[in-house]
């Protein structure tokens, strides 16, 4: 190692995070040389103990000489009730915390243990004046500068541009096969030296409004200004989830509804159901904003992205990585690097050697043999394969980023898919509920002959549902996939609502305790006796830095997300009641009534762990039985029952970003609402233009529009809303037996919540999350291992060998990695699909043919087929 890497050394941490805090104190009468020695090994050592930088403690140390024995006492004792249970605070602070506290000595005989006091200042200093998490801190400023300017004039035009293309190129591509999907790195990206043009071209020409000056030119393009700009695009990616309904209403090969296409219906159903996840979201900020627990961890990438870009404070520092190495690299420059490389790299799985995305190179040794297919297959199969694919983007697009999101996360995702796995094949072999006369793991429902269900044979000429059709038919089949991921749907649900009350009841009732206070201070006649963000002891929300920094600005008031909820209702009723939908406007009601009871536990789960609950399958399930045989009242419910508690869920994580970057509140609130907005009507535009052309959503569609989503849409809503899920999961229905995900999953947060309490100290029993194990067994139809497995080495690599060894490196490099390699993708995607695909320009050779051969591709390879003329299930007469 170079004389620079041993000075270095000194200064960081790069051992493990094993050793304990409390330690003797090194003794004090030794020569000045070994003293200083002894120091820097005692930084060292608290550097390690404390999972973080030397920056980081330094601060940290200034703050601790201010705190006396009590506050300290006091503080541990709020952050150990928080973080006790939080698999993502590290179990070593936690237990020096308790052995800190149980130690009666240290109060009575302070003067004897001042080594451990002054240990416990710093650590209770580092979690009050930043994050407790070094996550967090890798990308997360714990100061601010309340005098940036932020709603700028510039921040708004950029904004507004890349909202409108934004939300233009997603609805107009979103029908189309293969789709195109601009992810809001995109614009974060452009937006950067757009911005910088601005700042060297405008003149600082402004007008002052209320005492504020508005210039086109306030100075240089800040951090605040480049967030809230990738806020308003953020806000922009998703195309109206009621478009969906609008197409199968309009168009004659669905139910033929030519009303449907008003636009004033189209602009009111879609608002409401984009408004009500926003107002939800506001109403939750307690719960899911300003707890320090609620990391977020996908929103640290965009502020790493960030940072790379503007802090240039951070760029300088010099830092180990593995093998001795000394890193000077700028983050920005990383970023131009790995972004040029994976752009250049992504070209060959996406377009040239397509086989390096489905690596099933072991079916292409036996391409017709069966039980390969079954297990190692990458399209039909379970993707059982050491080596599944060389494309980044496969194993990160089911929203687990190895290096985003906690290693626990990874693992306990990987684990609920492992298990389920062997259940499925459980399920097969036996050939359990018919199973094996059908792919192994596929999404489709089938007939009794194998084939695909075909839904307009059940059906009359209005898309009602025909009794005697369906008799003379079929009951639809699902694959053995299929079977065990509704099953584990429904433990999934029960599961959340448990894990809440269990784990997280009492910051439920600290936040429910804040939200009257609030409402109670905005009563006439109550006086502000305190400031809402008033720092203390008592509430451990209070503690978080980004908290008591945000207290700078004015808060966006209850009654501002009150109000946009009120509209968001009012329009949805209006646009279900006043066209002939024959759906009752009540469905609005359900719809926030059903997302209260989740959005809590789900947004906890997902902003500790980066992984989301979806309500689409209980949505449907109470829809289906409500509405029975109405298929359009069945999506109403589903829209307003899953897509509000999505948006909340994605809205609330927008919120976070703007909370870590101090934007202000009410800033926050029009970033998300005019955008919303405009996307909104953008969309519904793009919608009027699509569904005018000749052919659409058919094989002959121009442009290849011909709308695999919409298809899918269709049948589920004819599958869950005409033929009813009381047929399927009812009182002898086929599938009743999978109902018993609903106490399997209470059961098992019960049993894991029991374990914890008995062993709290087990570091195992800490990072197991029963929520997470039920998600990752959703991982199946159509997906498979191929999409899990090759992110836990990669996990595994960053943050329990990077980040515990090398955490300096990790903090200032990790997040960048991925932001990369997002952006490269995303952005090589666009230039192959508009500058190849759109043209039908294809590259035909075997590297790009090799995954269609074979029964993987095909998903013929079965394991019982039928004689000539028999179907199998119940007999025609025993099902209605």
């Amino acid at each position: 190692m170079s004389e620079s890497a041993d000075d270095l050394r000194t200064k960081e941490s790069i051992t493990s995070l094993g050793a304990g805090i409390l330690e003797k104190a090194a003794p004090t009468d030794q020569p000045k040389d070994e003293e200083s020695v002894s120091e820097k090994e005692e930084e060292l050592r608290l550097e390690d103990a404390l999972n973080v930088t030397e920056r980081d403690l330094r601060e940290a140390k200034e703050l601790a000489k201010t705190l006396t024995l009590d506050e300290t006492k006091q503080l541990v004792k709020s952050i150990h009730k928080q973080h006790a249970r939080d698999p993502n605070f590290p179990i070593s602070i936690i237990e020096s915390i308790e052995n800190f506290l149980a130690n009666d000595d240290i109060f009575i005989n302070p003067e004897n243990h001042e080594h451990e006091i002054e240990e416990m200042k710093i650590e209770a200093a580092l979690i009050t004046s930043n994050s407790p998490y070094a996550e967090v801190r890798a990308v997360v400023d714990n100061h601010d500068d309340p005098t940036l300017p932020v709603s700028t004039i510039r921040a708004w035009v950029i904004g507004i541009f890349f909202a409108c293309c934004i939300s233009f190129i997603n609805s107009l591509f979103d029908v189309r096969l293969p789709s195109i999907y601009v992810i809001a790195t995109v614009p974060q990206l452009l937006a950067y030296p757009v911005g910088k043009f601005f700042e060297r071209t405008l003149p600082d020409w402004g007008v002052t409004l209320f005492g504020v000056r508005h210039s086109l030119n306030p100075g240089p393009f800040n951090k605040k200004e480049h967030m809230l700009i990738t806020i308003m695009s953020t806000v922009s990616t998703s195309v109206p989830y009621t478009n969906y309904i609008i197409w199968i209403q309009v168009l004659p090969q669905y139910f033929n509804m030519p009303w449907a296409n008003n636009v004033l219906y189209q602009v009111l159903i879609g608002l409401s159901t984009n408004l009500i996840g926003y107002g939800l979201a506001g109403i939750c900020r307690r719960f899911l904003v300003y707890p320090a627990y609620c990391v977020w961890p996908n929103s640290l990438v965009t502020i790493g992205m960030n940072s790379a870009f503007h802090d240039a404070s951070t760029e300088t520092a010099t830092v180990i990585g593995p093998f001795n190495s000394v890193w000077k690299m700028s983050r920005l420059r990383l970023f131009a690097w790995l972004f040029g490389a994976m752009f250049v790299y992504f070209w060959f799985p996406y377009y040239i050697f397509t086989a390096l995305s489905y690596f099933s190179w072991m079916t292409w040794i036996a391409p017709d043999n069966a039980p390969l297919a079954w297990i190692t297959g990458g399209q039909s199969g379970l993707g059982v394969n050491p080596l599944p694919t060389l494309d980044w983007n496969l194993f990160t697009s089911n929203g687990v980023d190895p290096l985003v999101v906690p290693f626990f996360s990874t693992f306990n995702t990987f684990i609920g898919s492992f298990f389920s796995m062997l259940i499925i094949v459980a399920i097969y072999l036996t050939n359990a509920f018919d199973t094996s006369y059908l792919p192994i793991n596929t999404n489709r429902s089938f007939d009794h002959f194998g084939k695909r269900y075909n839904v307009t044979r059940i059906i009359d000429d209005r898309g009602i549902f025909d009794k005697d059709k369906y008799a003379a038919y079929s009951p639809p089949f699902l694959a053995a996939s299929n079977v065990v991921v509704y099953m584990f749907f429904f433990a999934l649900y029960s599961a959340t609502v448990a894990y809440g009350i269990l784990y997280h009841r009492h910051e439920i009732m600290l936040g429910l305790r804040d939200a009257w206070r609030s409402i109670k201070k905005g009563l006439p006649g109550k006086k502000n006796k305190a400031s809402e963000h008033e720092t203390g002891i008592d509430d451990p929300n209070k503690l978080d830095v980004h908290n008591r920094l945000m207290s700078a600005y004015k808060e966006v008031p209850e009654w501002w997300y009150m109000i946009c909820l009120a509209v968001a209702v009012a329009l949805g009723m209006i646009g279900i009641g006043v066209w002939p939908t024959n759906t009752s406007p009540f469905v609005v009601l359900y719809g926030i009534a059903l997302c209260l009871v989740f959005v809590v536990p789900i947004g906890i789960i997902t902003g500790m762990t980066g992984v989301q609950v979806t309500l689409n399958v209980i949505a449907e399930f109470i829809g289906g039985v409500w509405v029975e045989g109405n298929a359009i009242a069945m999506c109403f419910f589903k829209s307003y029952g899953y897509v509000t508690c999505a948006h909340a869920i994605n809205f609330t994580n927008d919120l976070k970003l703007a909370h870590y970057l101090k934007i202000p509140q009410r800033f926050t609130f029009c970033a998300q609402m005019v955008p919303t907005i405009i996307s909104t009507l953008i969309s519904i535009a793009v919608l009027q233009y699509q569904v005018k052309l000749p052919d659409i959503c058919t094989p002959d569609a121009p442009f290849r529009f011909s709308c695999p989503g919409t298809n899918t849409f269709f049948t589920a809503a004819i599958f869950w809303g005409t033929v009813g899920p009381r047929k399927i999961w009812g009182v002898g229905g086929m599938y009743a037996v999978t109902l018993v995900g609903f106490p399997i999953g209470v059961m098992l947060v019960v049993v894991f919540y029991m374990l914890s309490k008995r062993w709290p100290k087990n570091a195992i029993l800490r990072n197991v999350h029963p929520v997470v194990i039920l998600a990752g067994a959703l991982t199946w139809a159509p997906f498979n291992m191929a999409y899990v497995w090759p992110a836990v080495p990669f996990a595994a690599f960053s943050w329990l060998y990077l980040k515990k060894r090398y955490l300096p490196f990790w903090s200032k490099y990790n997040y960048i990695v991925s932001a990369a390699f997002s952006c490269a993708i995303a952005i090589a995607g666009i230039v192959i699909f508009f500058g190849l695909q759109a043209w039908d320009i294809e590259l035909k050779w075997w590297g790009n043919e090799v995954n269609n051969e074979g029964c993987d591709a095909s998903g013929s390879c079965v394991l019982k087929t039928l004689p000539e003329g028999e179907y199998f299930g119940p007999r025609i007469g025993e099902f209605s």
